[in-house]
C-alpha cells in the first residue's frame, strides 16, 4: 500500500520503528499534492524545502531516542487560519496576502513538539466564514468525490486535503460547523472538541465565544490521537479550560455502545432534508441498536431558533474581532498617498481588503450590536442560546449521546448558492447548536446518497467535556459499517 494511503497510527508506528523515514513519508505527500492540486487546490501555501527540513528533524529527534508521540513525522495539513512562523497565514484573505506572523499558535507550537510534520497551510472561506469555501479570496476548493462540487466550509481545504490523500490529518476551526460539515461532504472524520477544550491562542478570530479548534482524519482513532496532541489548557487562552483531556484515544479503541442511551433529535428531519441523507442516517439508527445501544427520540424545541441567534451573535462578535483590520498597523493597506485621511485609508483598505460575505456579516454585526437595537436583536439572540444549552442539559439526564445527519444534504455544485445567503446557511442547520452550547460533537461518515452517490455524515454529540462519548460512538458506527462496506468509505471514491 502507498505510504498517503495509511492511516496515521500506521505511519507513526512505520517511522518510529525505522521501517520507514518521516522524510520518505513526507516527499511522497508532498508527491501527491504535485499530482492532484491543480484539481483540488486544498493548499494555499506549500514550502517542499520546510517540510521536508523539518521531517529531516524529526528522524533525527528519532535517531538521538528522544521520546516523541504517536504521531512524530506524521504529515499534517493546517487551515491557514492557525499562526505559523515560517509560512505566511492569511484566513483566506486578501487583507492579510503574504502576512507571516510573529508566532505560533499555541496548537501550531503543541503539534511541533509533538514531531508533526507541516505539509502547508490548508484553504479556507475568508476568516471562516462560510459553508463552502468559496468565500476564499484565492478561489474554491473542490470536493474529492467531485471537483466540480464544494469541499464544505469553511474549512474545505483541510477536509479535501485529507480525503484527497495529500495529508492523512489535518486541522480546522468550528465555529458554525466548520469542521463537522466539511468532513460529512467529504467522507471524512471531522471533530469539534468542547469549547475551551483546544487553545484558541494564536487564532485569528472569527467569533470568540464560538470558535473551536479540531482535528480531520480518515478514521476515528486518527482524529482522537490529533486531538490528544494539541489539546489542553493554555494559561494564554482566558477561555481554556482548566481540566484533563478526555479520554479520546481510549475510547476510540474501545468503541463499543452496548447499554448506551442514544437520543435521535426529533427536530433535524423532515422539510429541506435530502432523502439519501434521511436513507443513510436512519440505516445508521439500525446499526446503532444492532450494536446494543437503546435508541430513542428526543426532543429540543429550542433547536429551531438556533441559526437566526447564531446568526446575529457570529457576525456581532467578528465586527468587533475584525475591526482591528485598519489598516493602521498590519496586512494590507490602499490609498496611502498621503492626501487621503487616516479614516479614507482604512474604508479604501477594507473596501478591497474584505470580501462579500465578511462585509456583509460585519454589517450585519454593527446593526445588532448599534444603539437601539442591541435588546431587541443581539440580545434576545443571547437568550435563545440559553435556552439551547438548556433543552441540551435536559437531552443529557436522558441519554448519553444524541445523534442526527451532519448536514440536510450532500455537497452542492461550486456557484449554486453563491448568491444565496439563506440557502448558504442552512448547510450549517444541524451543527449550529453544538457551538451555541459549546459541548463536543463528531461528524463519521455513514454511506452515499442514492441521488448522487456522494458522502453522508452522521453527527453524533455529546455534553460539555464528554469528547470521548463521540469517538465511542463514532468508532463502534465505523467498525460496523466497515465491515458491511468491505472497507472504508473514501475507498468507494472515484480516482482523482
Amino acid at each position: 500500500m502507498s505510504l498517503t494511503r495509511k492511516s496515521a497510527a500506521e505511519l507513526g508506528r512505520l517511522i518510529a520503528s525505522g521501517e520507514t523515514s518521516a522524510v520518505e513519508v513526507a516527499q511522497a505527500h508532498l508527491d501527491r499534492i504535485t499530482s492532484v492540486e491543480p484539481k483540488v487546490k486544498a493548499f494555499l501555501h506549500v514550502d517542499a524545502e520546510t517540510t521536508l527540513r523539518q521531517a529531516r528533524e524529526v528522524d533525527d529527534r528519532i535517531a538521538r531516542g528522544e521520546a516523541l508521540g504517536p504521531l512524530a513525522g506524521v504529515p499534517i495539513a493546517h487551515k491557514d487560519v492557525f499562526t505559523t512562523v515560517d509560512m505566511p497565514t492569511t484566513a483566506g484573505s486578501r487583507i492579510l496576502a503574504g502576512w507571516r506572523p510573529p508566532y505560533d499558535a499555541t496548537i501550531t507550537r503543541r503539534l511541533r513538539e509533538a514531531g508533526l510534520v507541516f505539509l502547508g497551510k490548508a484553504n479556507m472561506d475568508e476568516f471562516a466564514m462560510g459553508s463552502s469555501t468559496e468565500n476564499s479570496a484565492y478561489g474554491p476548493t473542490g470536493n474529492p468525490w467531485d471537483v466540480s462540487r464544494v469541499a464544505g466550509g469553511s474549512s474545505g481545504g483541510s477536509a479535501a486535503a485529507v480525503a484527497a490523500y495529500e495529508a492523512p490529518l489535518s486541522t480546522g476551526t468550528d465555529t458554525g460547523g466548520s469542521i463537522r460539515q466539511p468532513a460529512a461532504v467529504t467522507g471524512i472524520v471531522g471533530m469539534k472538541p468542547t469549547y475551551g477544550g483546544s487553545s484558541r491562542y494564536g487564532v485569528i478570530a472569527f467569533a470568540s465565544s464560538l470558535d473551536t479548534p479540531g482535528p480531520f482524519a480518515r478514521n476515528v482513532l486518527d482524529a482522537a490521537l490529533l486531538h490528544e496532541a494539541f489539546s489542553g489548557h493554555d494559561p494564554y487562552d482566558a477561555t481554556s479550560i482548566d481540566a484533563p483531556v478526555p479520554p479520546v484515544v481510549e475510547a476510540a479503541r474501545q468503541g463499543d455502545v452496548a447499554g448506551l442511551r442514544v437520543g435521535v433529535v426529533k427536530e433535524f428531519g423532515g422539510e429541506g432534508y435530502q432523502p439519501g441523507v434521511v436513507a443513510r442516517f436512519h440505516e445508521t439508527v439500525e446499526v446503532l441498536e444492532s450494536l446494543g445501544a437503546k435508541v430513542v427520540e428526543v426532543s429540543c424545541p429550542s433547536f429551531g431558533y438556533a441559526l437566526p441567534a447564531y446568526y446575529l451573535i457570529a457576525p456581532s462578535e467578528c465586527s468587533s474581532n475584525l475591526a482591528r483590520f485598519d489598516a493602521m498597523r498590519y496586512g494590507m493597506r490602499v490609498g496611502d498617498d498621503g492626501t487621503r485621511s487616516a479614516e479614507e485609508v482604512m474604508a479604501l483598505t477594507r473596501a478591497a481588503g474584505f470580501g462579500p460575505e465578511v462585509k456583509r456579516r460585519i454589517m450585519l454585526g454593527t446593526y445588532a450590536l448599534s444603539s437601539g437595537y442591541y435588546d431587541a436583536y443581539y440580545g434576545q439572540a443571547q437568550k435563545v442560546r440559553t435556552l439551547i444549552a438548556r433543552d441540551f442539559e435536559a437531552a443529557f439526564h436522558q441519554v448519553d449521546v444524541l445523534i442526527s445527519p451532519t448536514t440536510p444534504t450532500t455537497a452542492f455544485p461550486i456557484g449554486e448558492r453563491v448568491d444565496d445567503p439563506m440557502a448558504m446557511y442552512l448547510a450549517d442547520l444541524c451543527t449550529i447548536p453544538t457551538n451555541l452550547a459549546g459541548n463536543a460533537a463528531i461528524s463519521v461518515p455513514c454511506g452515499l446518497a442514492d441521488e448522487d452517490g456522494l458522502p453522508v455524515g452522521l453527527q453524533i454529540m455529546a455534553p460539555v467535556l464528554g469528547d470521548d462519548r463521540c469517538y465511542r460512538v463514532g468508532a463502534a458506527v465505523e467498525r460496523a459499517l466497515a465491515e458491511r462496506w468491505g472497507g472504508d468509505l473514501l475507498s468507494k471514491a472515484p480516482a482523482l
